[in-house]
């Protein structure tokens, strides 16, 4: 019988200063309309076209928490951590820095800040420094991750 095999790295494999990039996503009308019946967030300037045109964006807008999944979601199918996250432990300073739009294509750049081994927990804390770009290469959004990582079996 075969077993399932992580892509992800294990925590002894992060140092700080690595590089990743994800592949791209396109944020959909079906997204937004799906994370707003998920939520329950059906403000207007999500929701409704033609209120959003009264708004300094002229459009609706991407709710920031979907495209904060979205995010997390890209991550993990980058192979990064995917099989040896053990848990999502904090978000530091995220900030939302433009809006996102029905159609832009967002991906995001990770650097690995910091790593502390957590030999308790049967792994170790991993900082990830994230920034979400879209299509035009502008940082939409951005923060700090702290993840846990599962050590390398032995």
């Amino acid at each position: 019988m075969t077993t399932y095999q992580p892509r992800g790295k294990y925590f002894e494999e992060f140092e700080p200063g690595q590089h990743y990039i994800s592949a791209g996503r396109t944020i959909t009308e079906s997204d937004i309309v799906a994370f707003a019946g998920l939520s329950g967030d059906y403000n207007q300037i999500h929701t409704d076209a033609e209120y959003s045109q009264t708004t300094p964006f002229g459009q609706r807008v991407a709710h920031g928490l979907l495209v904060t999944s979205i995010a997390s979601g890209l991550v993990t199918l980058s192979g990064m951590i995917e099989g040896t996250v053990l848990a999502f432990r904090e978000i530091v300073n995220w900030k939302f820095t433009k809006p996102v739009f029905i159609g832009d294509t967002v991906h995001v750049e990770t650097e690995i800040i910091a790593v502390k081994a957590l030999r308790r927990l049967g792994g170790g804390a991993v900082e990830l420094e994230l920034s979400v770009k879209n299509q035009a290469d502008e940082v939409v959004m951005k923060g700090l991750w702290k993840v846990l990582i599962a050590s390398r079996p032995e």
